[in-house]
């Protein structure tokens, strides 16, 4: 025979249980808001707009593509972070997430405390390249100029602390050339401005960045990664052409507020594994020089954490400092 506080706790226990089943029947039941901490036209952009293009024809509900840049990601992310923590605020969240903690002493949220990873989306080299009147042909010939025109040649970034502007700080100090780093709000305006001739130099996501290589807007050069992309056959790595064991890489992820429900998570997970093996989703990212993940909440939350180690130790050899 139960104890009046046993039958409490049993039915409590029911009643919690329920609730959970019933939040992931139902979940979602109106639009859902991704927040995408960069402006229009970027790498990060381009895949919050596949992946939310997929989802809404999955669940009949829209997915609300915000773009809220700024302040190196931090302003989407606290936004997320303080939101309620029920599956209708999320986050196409990049390498910058685990970059900041090695480069800003404050930040308005605790960047593994007030988060809960979802999945990692997608991993991608970036690609080096030049506006087409820049009088380079290589890799070694970008140095030579460099060297030769000492702090005279720009380099273009996502923004200020974000994997770009490490990419570009690795390459002048394994290169030992020094080129003046120009932070924008999004690669979408440093690309905008590349084209445009108002800047030399671009580590480029892929993604974003082919269509202008193809039109001839862009000279490619080479991969960051440490083999050739399919997407590329051509492009030689950097650590090939010039500089050996040079490599610089980024990741798109989706993350929520760390105490979303925990089926929320496990269907967020799940349709966007999904949307990853839509084979037409799955070719344009490829084909844009990507690699679609789609992997398990714990694997992703074992990335973060390796990613926190990696780029604090980068930012601290390269003696990277905020501008």
């Amino acid at each position: 025979m139960k104890s009046p506080i046993q039958r409490t706790c049993y039915w409590l226990l029911v009643s919690m249980l329920a609730c959970g089943i019933s939040t992931a029947q139902s979940y979602p039941s109106k639009p859902v808001r991704m927040l995408v901490p960069f402006p229009p036209g970027g790498g990060t952009d381009y895949m919050a707009r596949l992946l939310g293009r997929d989802l809404t024809e999955m669940w009949g509900q829209t997915v609300l593509i915000e773009n809220r840049p700024g302040a190196s990601m931090m302003i989407a992310s606290e936004i997320v972070a303080k939101a309620p923590p029920d599956g209708y605020t999320i986050i196409m969240s990049s390498s910058n997430h685990t970059i900041n903690p090695s480069l800003y002493s404050k930040i308005p949220y605790d960047t593994v405390k007030d988060f809960a990873p979802v999945t990692q989306v997608a991993t991608s080299p970036f690609i080096l390249v030049t506006h087409p009147s820049l009088p380079v042909r290589s890799v070694k010939e970008l140095i030579a100029l460099a060297r030769a025109r000492k702090g005279q040649l720009t380099y273009a970034s996502s923004g200020t602390g974000g994997p770009q502007q490490l990419a570009g700080e690795l390459f002048k100090m394994m290169a030992k050339v020094d080129i003046t780093h120009i932070p924008y709000k999004g690669s979408g305006p440093a690309e905008i401005d590349l084209v445009g001739g108002h800047v030399h130099v671009m580590f480029a996501t892929t993604i974003s960045a082919a269509p202008q290589i193809a039109a001839g807007k862009m000279r490619a050069h080479a991969i960051t990664g440490l083999a050739r992309l399919n997407a590329f056959r051509d492009l030689p790595t950097v650590s090939e052409a010039a500089l050996p064991g040079y490599e610089a890489t980024s990741w798109w992820g989706i993350l929520v507020p760390a105490a979303t429900p925990r089926d929320v998570i496990n269907k967020l997970n799940a349709d966007v594994g999904r949307s990853l093996k839509i084979t037409e989703t799955r070719n344009r990212i490829v084909g844009l020089g990507g690699e679609p993940v789609g992997n398990l909440p714990a694997q992703f939350s074992a990335l973060l954490q390796e990613e926190l180690v990696k780029w604090s130790k980068l930012v601290k050899d390269a003696n990277i400092k905020i501008d």
